[in-house]
């Protein structure tokens, strides 16, 4: 059932409750609008370029083999990997963002993201990378490197805030020199497997990618919402949260592991993305400034930003193949000294 709330409508299913606001909605309606029209493009858009018609005709069954291979064995399951990788990312600085009460508490500041590149690496180089043993050793290094980072930042029982974010980002320039190590011990074939995966790419993803990120999402997504609550009350401080009955450090080491198993699990798919972690979250906030903790709508900004951004980096002419990563590095700067200037 539902009902007003005083800043949204309150949706009720059993025990569990999610207050959905108007204009974080509103905006999500328009920015999900934004991807599909995004992820048309994509299709439409390529080196065999089908058009509005050709790609009406591989829909429709009646296009040539080669054309239907190319729309929906590989651009299609490339543009939804972009959008679940981008829109798992967004979730997940989100979150951090929330937890630190910090706009540079995200994965891929902090640390958890050179985490798990760092693991895949050790794979690549060490070990010998498959597709799968690689994903599996980003998502282990993802989590024990939130883990140390958890624990280095405790003091009196307590972590959370400017210390956690300082101690990740200490940690993460540790493991991304150890990953900087392993790449320039190894052999040469080894180094620059390992180096174009450290590069972020969505090239060559195809529908096993599309299935695992939506099982990844299934099993988180419905675990973050249910934290959504306490998460929001957080905000307002560790003993304001405590004073109405919320379990501080169980929910923060809880929701933490969660969001770093989201955002290990999209870099165990596309590698190290630079960026989206960190605006999507901010971007949801300035588009709908509202209280609370901005999941869905950061999950929708997320996956428009990468989308978008995968889209600019197979057209990019600059002569040689362009990683989406390098393009999402380049806009988090830019980004990043537009918000220095408004600031300082």
């Amino acid at each position: 059932m539902a009902g007003p709330g005083p800043s949204g409508t309150v949706i009720r299913v059993g025990p569990y409750s999610i207050r959905v606001r108007s204009r974080a909605l509103v905006v999500g309606g328009i920015g999900a609008l934004v991807l599909v029209a995004i992820i048309v493009a994509s299709l439409m858009i390529g080196a065999r370029d089908p058009g509005f018609g050709g790609l009406a005709a591989v829909l429709s069954g009646e296009a040539s083999p080669s054309a239907t291979r190319s729309v929906l064995g590989r651009r299609l399951p490339r543009a939804l990997t972009a959008a679940l990788v981008g829109g798992l990312l967004g979730m997940s600085g989100a979150v951090f963002q929330s937890l630190s009460r910090n706009p540079l508490g995200s994965p891929d500041i902090i640390g958890f993201t050179a985490g798990a590149a760092t693991a895949a690496v050790f794979q690549i180089v060490v070990l010998g990378g498959g597709m799968l043993a690689t994903a599996a050793a980003a998502v282990i290094g993802g989590i024990l490197t939130a883990l140390a980072v958890y624990w280095l930042a405790r003091r009196d029982g307590v972590s959370g805030g400017i210390r956690l974010v300082l101690v990740g980002i200490g940690v993460g320039a540790i493991v991304s020199a150890l990953s900087a190590l392993l790449i320039a011990r190894a052999d040469l074939d080894d180094a620059m497997l390992a180096q174009l995966w450290s590069a972020g790419s969505l090239t060559g993803r195809g529908w096993i990618h599309v299935v695992t990120l939506l099982l990844v999402a299934a099993v988180t997504v419905p675990v973050l919402c249910g934290l959504a609550r306490p998460l929001a009350l957080m905000e307002m401080g560790d003993d304001s949260a405590q004073g109405v009955g919320v379990r501080v450090e169980r929910v923060r080491f809880l929701v933490m592991l969660v969001a770093v198993a989201i955002a290990a699990a999209a870099t165990a798919a596309a590698g190290p993305i630079a960026f989206i972690a960190f605006a999507a979250g901010q971007i949801s906030r300035r588009l709908a400034p509202v209280p609370g903790v901005l999941v869905g709508l950061s999950a929708v900004v997320g996956a428009v930003l990468l989308t978008a951004a995968d889209l600019l980096a197979q057209h990019l002419d600059v002569g040689v193949r362009t990683p989406v990563g390098l393009v999402t590095s380049v806009l988090g700067g830019i980004y990043l000294l537009w918000l220095l200037a408004r600031r300082i």
